[in-house]
Order: C-alpha cells, then sequence, then structure tokens
C-alpha cells in the first residue's frame, strides 16, 4: 500500500473515530446514563492531602578503634534525619475541624498541612493516636465551613458491594476510583496489630493512606490503610479499617485523648480445620477460647475454656483476629453480645467489658509434644479430679516452655479422658489431626494445644 492510501485510510479511521465518540447517547430511554460525578462532587471536599515534615533520630556509634564496639562507654551520638511523606485524611467533624488518619501517616512528624480541595492550607495538630490500630485524629483550626464525611454501618457490609476509594496517590492530588469489596475480616498483616480490614480492589496507592473508602451513597465504609503490591503499586489488593473501628477508636480519642482498650480476658487461637474435627465442631471459623483468666469479664460472664465465639454484636467472626481487633477496639466498660458454641450448644452472653490496658491475646500453640523436664504421676484412687498429675516441671525444660506447670491435671486429650500416662501417650498418638490437652489448673479448665 502507497503512502499516499495509508494517510488516507488513517485519516478515514480518525475522523469516524471522532464521529462516533460525537453520536454516543447521554441518554436512554429518557434515562440519564448512570455516573458518579454527583456523588464525588458531594463528596470530595471531605477528603484532604496530607504532607507531614520532620526529623527522625538516628542513634551511632563512633568507637575510638574496635575494642570500643565492646564497651558499654563507647561515644553515641544521636542525629536528627530531615524526612517528608504524604497521605490522605477524612473529615469526619466539620464544626470542629476534626480529620481521622492513619497512624504511619503522621508518625515522628513534627508538621503536618492539610490541603482542602479548595486549595486552602491548614497547619493541624494531633488530638489523639493508637499506634495498634493504625489510627490518628488531627484537628485544624477553619476560618471557612468545612464538609464532613458520614459514616456508614461497615458491619452491614457484603462482598461484590461497590466501593469508591479517594486519596493523594503519590502526590498527584485528589483521586477517584472505584472498585468492589474483595473480601472481608482480612488480618495477618502484622500480627502487632489490630487487624479486620476490609479488601478491595479499588485502585489503591503510596500517598492513599487516611483517605476513604465509600458506598455508593457516598458514605464512609473504611479507611483506606495497606496494600498488596511491588513498590507500593496497586494490583488490586488493598485493604482499609472498617468504619465502626474508626468510629468507636475517634469517639475514645476525643473523649479521653487515648484508647482505653475494653478486654475479655481470654487467650485463645483459630478455629483450624484440624481443631474442628478433633472437638466434633460443627463450625469451621471463629475464636477458639484456650483459657479464662479469673475474676475477668469472661470469667464473669460464663464463658468457659474450648468454647467457640462465632459472633461479636451479631456480626459473624471467622478468626481469632477479628475477635482481637472487635473487642480492642471498643471501650472499657462497653456490654458485648457474644454468640458462643459452648457444651454443643449454641448460647448468647452478654459481656461488659473489663478495664485494663491490655486486650485478647494469642497462643502460640507449640508444634511438638514431648514432656521432657515433667515428672508424671497417673491419678490416685479417690482424686477428685481424675487425670495425670504433673508432680513437677523443671525450668527451661520443653514441658516448661509447652506451658505446662506444677500441678496441672491433664484429664483429657482433644475430648478423651485419660487417667494415667499410658492413656495420656496412646491418645496422643491417636490424634492424627489436633493434639489438645485439657488441664484442670487451680479448678479451672484450660487447654494447651500442641500442634
Amino acid at each position: 500500500m502507497s503512502g499516499f492510501k495509508q494517510t488516507l485510510l488513517l485519516s478515514i479511521l480518525i475522523l469516524t473515530s471522532i464521529n462516533v465518540s460525537a453520536v454516543l447517547p447521554t441518554a436512554i430511554d429518557g434515562n440519564n446514563l448512570p455516573s458518579l460525578a454527583p456523588l464525588i462532587k458531594k463528596v470530595s471536599p471531605a477528603v484532604v492531602d496530607i504532607s507531614v515534615s520532620g526529623g527522625s533520630k538516628i542513634s551511632s556509634q563512633n568507637p575510638k578503634n574496635l575494642l570500643d564496639f565492646l564497651t558499654p562507654n563507647s561515644s553515641v551520638q544521636t542525629k536528627s534525619q530531615p524526612f517528608s511523606g504524604l497521605g490522605s485524611g477524612v473529615i469526619i467533624d466539620a464544626d470542629k475541624g476534626y480529620i481521622i488518619t492513619n497512624y504511619h501517616v503522621i508518625e515522628h512528624a513534627d508538621k503536618i498541612i492539610i490541603s482542602l480541595i479548595s486549595g486552602r492550607q491548614y497547619e493541624a495538630t494531633v488530638v489523639g493516636q493508637d499506634p495498634q490500630s493504625d489510627v490518628a485524629l488531627l484537628q485544624i483550626k477553619n476560618k471557612y465551613p468545612l464538609v464532613e464525611i458520614t459514616f456508614a454501618d461497615s458491619d452491614k457490609l457484603q462482598v461484590g458491594d461497590f466501593t469508591i476509594a479517594i486519596g493523594n496517590p503519590f502526590g498527584l492530588g485528589q483521586t477517584v476510583t472505584s472498585g468492589i469489596v474483595s473480601a472481608l475480616g482480612r488480618s495477618g498483616l502484622n500480627l502487632q496489630n489490630l487487624e479486620n480490614y476490609i479488601q478491595t480492589d479499588a485502585a489503591i496507592n503510596s500517598g492513599n493512606s487516611g483517605g476513604a473508602l465509600l458506598n455508593l451513597k457516598g458514605e464512609l465504609i473504611g479507611i483506606n490503610t495497606a496494600i498488596l503490591g511491588p513498590n507500593g503499586g496497586n494490583i488490586g489488593i488493598a485493604f482499609a479499617i472498617p468504619a465502626n473501628m474508626v468510629k468507636n477508636l475517634s469517639q475514645q480519642l476525643l473523649e479521653f485523648g487515648e484508647i482505653r482498650r475494653g478486654i475479655l480476658g481470654i487467650k485463645g487461637g483459630e478455629v483450624t480445620p484440624e481443631l474442628a474435627k478433633s472437638f466434633e465442631l460443627e463450625i469451621n471459623h471463629g475464636a477458639f477460647i484456650y483459657q479464662v483468666t479469673p475474676n475477668s469479664a469472661a470469667d464473669k460472664a460464663g464463658l468457659k475454656a474450648g468454647d467457640v465465639i462465632t459472633s461479636v454484636n451479631g456480626t459473624n467472626i471467622k478468626s481469632f483476629a477479628a475477635l482481637r481487633a472487635k473487642i480492642g477496639t471498643l471501650s472499657a466498660g462497653k456490654k458485648v453480645t457474644l454468640d458462643v458454641m459452648q457444651d454443643d450448644q449454641e448460647k448468647t452472653i452478654i459481656v461488659t467489658l473489663g478495664g485494663k490496658d491490655s486486650t485478647t491475646s494469642t497462643v502460640t500453640p507449640s508444634p511438638t509434644i514431648i514432656f521432657e523436664g515433667a515428672i508424671l504421676k497417673d491419678a490416685e484412687k479417690g482424686q477428685l479430679i481424675p487425670g495425670v498429675n504433673v508432680a513437677q516441671v523443671e525450668k527451661n525444660s520443653e514441658a516448661d516452655r509447652l506451658g505446662i506447670v506444677k500441678g496441672d491435671v491433664i484429664i483429657a486429650v482433644n475430648r478423651t479422658k485419660v487417667i494415667n500416662q499410658q492413656q495420656l501417650m496412646t491418645e496422643l498418638k491417636k490424634a492424627k489431626n489436633m493434639r489438645a490437652l485439657n488441664i484442670m489448673r487451680n479448678n479451672r479448665p484450660i487447654y494447651i494445644i500442641l500442634d
């Protein structure tokens, strides 16, 4: 084909494309085509850009010679390393200028600048922060009216619901993306934190942290927090803190300036398929209770070792991590309704959370079953609680590491009762999927998971 004909054909294609675009319909049967533009126009003023700056302290040693590294008197110098960062935030109270964002956005910041979509800028102060939940509450003194966002009930979210993300990716300025709820109750990104994330495939990148995740009503369903992706880039897997958690935490920060966590007073772990099979559970999700702390909120409410908590305030719990996050974001003194599987029966138990500074904690099950360092004795005749008695445990031994203590009475492996060492070892060998010691300690039942 000649160059002239190629040019002519290209021109025809371009003109055709332009003509087609020009006649695309704006309405069908008299109805306007759906658009998110009106919603975005309404809520975008409530989402802000955040820029931070400060100096992180770095300690270093300057030894005169190699031996100085080995002495406690070697010279230590502290330097300040300047840094700057970008993020996003959401206005939750227009009258008082309160803004919610992620703790990691403002961590170590000496100066926090809030930029509105109107172009106005304000310096913000920190009202309160909670590293465990990665939430921080800021405030600006505004001379002009602000727009606040409305909270949705995030407990009503379902997988497949549409989502809209607004934030400041890579410092480009306010950007809007959309997607769906990909999953609920995600955890495991950082085991030290309280995690019960909403997962979405809306495009979220570095700089979106602290921004809004909305439903199609323009209500806040979550605060965008983390992504899975190389070099901070989007691959369609992003996570947001549920709005109900954010609301509970922000209320505590406003009232106390800190988080005063309510606690149950339990230790536990996940309901794995192996555990469910070994304990003949008809459910394969929830939070399994290994131990109940004496005189704790859980103890007073009637929770017991071996129970499985399946929901909190009517919302299903998929894992112990989800339970930990739910409880850890409620304040002390709150009443919580728990659905529980107890002794093969479904029960509803109301608990008034305690007021200590700790929260529910997990127990890491030991992968081995070695009673090295422990002296075991068979049940004595007429023993009030028949079982294998632990007469002694050597410090730092394998038994000590497993959590077995002197005075324990091993009464069962999984659900099979044992009264002597032979039965104990036989049942441990028979239990292929999950091995759990049911122990009476100070007249209270606990479980130690061995696998």
